[in-house]
C-alpha cells in the first residue's frame, strides 16, 4: 500500500471502502408500496440502496465467507421445537419445549395467532367469535432475539436437561404465563456472540449486557447523478387461451418500477471497536476483516434478480486506512455528475470522485491518511487513490498487512 506517513506515529483506526458501480435496469430495495426508494440530494433526486439493504446482502456473503452463521428472529421458540422433533421428542411435547424456551428469557412474548382450523384445535364458537385466535404454544418474542445458529442447539439441550419439569408442566396459552426453565441459562445463551454479530452488532436492549456495538458502519448507497423512475408494464399470457385461440386478452397484466444508474457505496470498518469485541485476537481481526472487504465489494441486493438479473461488479474499489475518522466521499456528488453524449455516467463519477479524494485528504491533511489503494474496470491513473492492484484480493491483503502493522512487526489493534 502507498504511505504518506509513518505508521509507528498514527496507528490504524478505520478501513474505508468506497465503491463506484453502474447497475442496469433494476429495483434492488423496494419501499412498502414496491416502489424504487429515493433521496433528494443536492436539489435533483437519485435512486437510493437502503443501508439496510445492502449490509443484509453483504452480511450473507460474509457468513459464506467465514463459515459461521447468526439467526435473527422472533420465533426461536419454533426452531428449537424442530431441533428438538429431529432429536426424536415428541411433537406435542417438543413444541410445549420450544414454547417456554421463549417464553422463558427476559424478553416478553406474545402468543402468535393462526386462523382456526380443526388442525390447530379451535372450536365452532372461536372461530365465530374471532377470525384469528391465539395458538397455544406458539410464542413469539416481542423483540428479535439475535444469535449464533448454534445457540439453538444450546437452547435444545436447556430443555433436555428440564424434560421431566417440561412434561409435567403447562403449555404456554397466555402472555402472563411463566415458563418453568431458568431465565439466567436461557438469557446466557442468548448473550452468545460469533464473529457475524461481533462485526455487525446487536441490539437487545431485553437482555441484560446483550448488546454488542457494530464495528461496521453503512451508508445508503445513491446515484451520483440525477435519476427517474420508470414503470414497466407487462402482461402473462394463458397458454391455453393462446392455443386455442377462443378468447382474447392475457391472463394477467400488471406494472413495476425500475430505474438504472451508477452507483457510490460507502462503508467503514472500526479497528478498535472489533477489537473490543473480540479482545486480543489478531487472526480473527484479519479474518473478519477481510470477509467483510469482500463482502462488501461483491455483493448485491437480491430484489427483483429473477426478472432483472443485474448481477455488476464495481468499476472501481477504494481502500484507504485511516488513523482518526471516516471519510466518506458522497459530498464529492452533491452536484449531479452530468453526461455528455455517449460517456454514460461511470467514468465522470470517477473522475468527480478522484478529485474530490485529493482535495479532501490535501485539507484534512494526508497524515491521517495512513495506506490507501485501488482496483478498476477499465480505469487508469486514478492518482489521488493511491496504489493499483489487479485483483480485489490482492487489494484486500494488502490493506489488511499495513492496517494489523504486518508489514512492521507490530499491532495496532
Amino acid at each position: 500500500m502507498e504511505r504518506t506517513v509513518s505508521p509507528s506515529v498514527r496507528p490504524a483506526r478505520f478501513i474505508d471502502v468506497h465503491v463506484i458501480q453502474s447497475v442496469p435496469f433494476a429495483n434492488l430495495n423496494r419501499d412498502d408500496t414496491n416502489s424504487v426508494k429515493t433521496v433528494r440530494y443536492g436539489n435533483a433526486q437519485r435512486t437510493r440502496v437502503s443501508s439496510q439493504s445492502w449490509k443484509r446482502a453483504t452480511r450473507q456473503k460474509f457468513q459464506e465467507e467465514i463459515g459461521e452463521r447468526a439467526l435473527r428472529t422472533r420465533r426461536i421458540g419454533e426452531r428449537v421445537t424442530r431441533e428438538l422433533e429431529e432429536r426424536g421428542w415428541p411433537k406435542p411435547l417438543a413444541r410445549r419445549a420450544g414454547a417456554h424456551v421463549a417464553a422463558g428469557s427476559s424478553i416478553k412474548f406474545e402468543l402468535a395467532k393462526e386462523k382456526p382450523t380443526e388442525k390447530n384445535g379451535a372450536d365452532d364458537g372461536v372461530a365465530k367469535k374471532d377470525a384469528r385466535a391465539v395458538v397455544p404454544n406458539k410464542v413469539l418474542t416481542n423483540a428479535l432475539v439475535y444469535v449464533p445458529e448454534t445457540a439453538v442447539r444450546q437452547l435444545a439441550g436447556i430443555a433436555e436437561e428440564h424434560r421431566e419439569e417440561l412434561e409435567s408442566a403447562k403449555d404456554i396459552k397466555k402472555a402472563s404465563d411463566k415458563s418453568v426453565l431458568p431465565q439466567a441459562t436461557i438469557d446466557g445463551v442468548l448473550k452468545a456472540r460469533n464473529g457475524v454479530i461481533n462485526l455487525f452488532g446487536r441490539m437487545l436492549a431485553e437482555v441484560d449486557d446483550a448488546g454488542v456495538d457494530g464495528a461496521v458502519q453503512v451508508a445508503h448507497a445513491l446515484t451520483t447523478h440525477e435519476t427517474d423512475v420508470e414503470f414497466d408494464y407487462f402482461s402473462a399470457v394463458d397458454d391455453l387461451t393462446q392455443e386455442w385461440n377462443d378468447a382474447t386478452g392475457s391472463g394477467h397484466m400488471g406494472h413495476g418500477q425500475y430505474s438504472a444508474g451508477t452507483f457510490y457505496r460507502f462503508a467503514t470498518i472500526d479497528l478498535p471497536e472489533l477489537a473490543s469485541n473480540i479482545g486480543d485476537d489478531i487472526e480473527s481481526i484479519r479474518e473478519l476483516t477481510g470477509a467483510f472487504l469482500a463482502a462488501f465489494v461483491e455483493s448485491l441486493p437480491q430484489a427483483k434478480k429473477n426478472s432483472t438479473a443485474p448481477h455488476t461488479i464495481p468499476g472501481v474499489i477504494h481502500l484507504a486506512v485511516r488513523s482518526d475518522r471516516p471519510l466518506s466521499f458522497a459530498a464529492a456528488f452533491e452536484k449531479p455528475v452530468a453526461s455528455t453524449r455517449g460517456a454514460g455516467f461511470e467514468a465522470p463519477s470517477v473522475d468527480q470522485m478522484t478529485k474530490y479524494a485529493g482535495a479532501a485528504n490535501k485539507m484534512l491533511g494526508n497524515g491521517r491518511l495512513l495506506a490507501s489503494g485501488w482496483v478498476s474496470v477499465g480505469h487508469d491513473d486514478l492518482e489521488n487513490l493511491g496504489e493499483q492492484y489487479e485483483g480485489i484480493s490482492d487489494l484486500v491483503e494488502a490493506v489488511l498487512r499495513d492496517a494489523l502493522g504486518e508489514k512492521r512487526g507490530e499491532v495496532t489493534a
